[in-house]
C-alpha cells in the first residue's frame, strides 16, 4: 500500500462511493494546547466527506503522565474498530495543519506499529485538498463499528532506557524532528516547565523540512539527499524523536518513502527525556554546550 496518496486519487474514490468498510478517511488533527485550537469544533465545521475524527489524546495510554503515549493493543483495536476500520480497510489519514501535514504521520505510524499496513497519508493534507479545489463538508455519518485485531510491534518503540543506553553503545542513530531553535536550546519549548535542548548524539531534521510549500511531501530523491546531508545512514538502525512523539513520525514516513520502513520512535521523546535524564544529558547552546 502506498504510504502517500494524492488528493486527486481520494477525490475520485469519494465520487465513486468507495468510502465504507474497504476505505476509511481519518482527520487526525492535533495541535499544542498553546495554539488554542479546538480540533473537534473545526472537524464539525468542515472536513473531507466521509471522514471520521481520530483523537490521539483519546486513543492513548491514559495511565501515563505523558501526552498521547501509545495505548495497548486492546485499546487501539477497540478505538479504530468503532471507527468502522477492520483489518482489510485501507485507511487514509490527513490533518488540517498549515504545514500540510503535522500529526497525520503519527496516526499513520500508529496503525503500522499495531500491524496494519493498509494505511496512507493524504499528500498535503487538507491544505492541498482545498488548494486543488476539492470540497469539504460539515455533514457526518457515524460509521458502523467492526472488529479490528491489533498486534503491537514492540521493536519499533524505544523507551527512555533504550535511548539512555544508546548514548554509550551507539546502536542506532537518533534524529530529532523539532525546530532548530528548540533542538539547539535557543528557543522555548511550547510546554510549561520544559526547557529546550537535545539528547547527546542526536541530529536535527525539522519535520517541516520534509514538506514543500504546497504542503506536499518532497520527492524521494530530495528526502534521500536530506538524510545524507544530515549525516544519517538509512542503511543503519534509526530512531526518531521530537517533543512528544508526534512529529517524529515525519522522519519515519520520509525514511519509509526512501525504502527504509523500519524506523523506530522514542514515544516519550523530549517530554520524557527532560523529566528523567540528568543535566549532563541535555545539550543546550543557551548554556554554552555543543553536541
Amino acid at each position: 500500500m502506498a504510504a502517500i496518496v494524492a488528493a486527486k486519487w481520494l477525490g475520485e474514490a469519494i465520487k465513486a462511493n468507495k468510502i465504507g468498510p474497504s476505505l476509511r478517511i481519518l482527520d487526525a488533527s492535533w495541535y499544542l494546547p498553546k495554539l488554542n485550537r479546538n480540533v473537534i469544533n473545526e472537524f464539525n465545521e468542515r472536513h473531507i466527506s466521509g471522514a471520521s475524527f481520530f483523537d490521539i489524546d483519546q486513543c492513548c495510554d491514559k495511565t501515563s503522565s505523558l501526552d498521547h503515549m501509545l495505548p495497548n493493543e486492546r485499546e487501539f483495536a477497540d478505538y479504530v474498530g468503532n471507527l468502522g476500520i477492520g483489518n482489510q480497510t485501507h485507511v487514509v489519514v490527513y490533518d488540517t495543519s498549515d504545514f500540510g501535514s503535522f500529526s497525520a504521520p503519527r496516526v499513520w505510524w500508529m496503525f503500522r506499529v499495531f500491524g496494519h499496513n493498509l494505511v496512507s497519508v493524504l499528500d498535503g493534507g487538507l491544505k492541498k485538498w482545498v488548494q486543488e479545489g476539492h470540497p469539504v463538508t460539515a455533514e457526518y455519518s457515524t460509521p458502523e463499528p467492526t472488529e479490528f485485531q491489533a498486534s503491537l510491534n514492540r521493536s519499533w518503540v524505544k523507551s527512555y532506557e533504550d535511548v539512555l543506553e544508546n548514548i554509550g553503545s551507539k546502536q542506532f542513530q537518533l534524529v530529532d524532528a523539532r525546530s532548530s531553535g528548540r533542538f539547539r536550546g535557543i528557543e522555548p519549548e511550547p510546554r510549561d516547565n520544559v526547557e529546550p535542548g537535545h539528547i547527546p548524539g542526536s541530529v536535527n531534521m525539522p519535520f517541516y523540512s520534509f514538506l514543500a510549500p504546497s504542503g506536499a511531501e518532497l520527492p524521494t530523491r530530495d528526502l534521500a539527499a536530506m538524510f545524507e546531508a544530515a549525516g544519517v545512514d538509512l542503511k543503519r538502525p534509526l530512531c526518531a524523536t521530537c517533543g512528544s512523539g508526534v512529529t517524529a513520525c515525519h522522519v519515519a514516513l520520509a525514511a519509509h518513502l526512501c525504502g527504509y520502513p523500519g524506523v523506530t520512535v522514542y514515544d516519550g521523546s523530549w517530554s520524557d527525556w527532560y523529566g528523567r535524564a540528568p543535566p549532563s544529558h541535555m545539550i543546550s547552546e543557551a548554556k554554552g554546550e555543543e553536541a
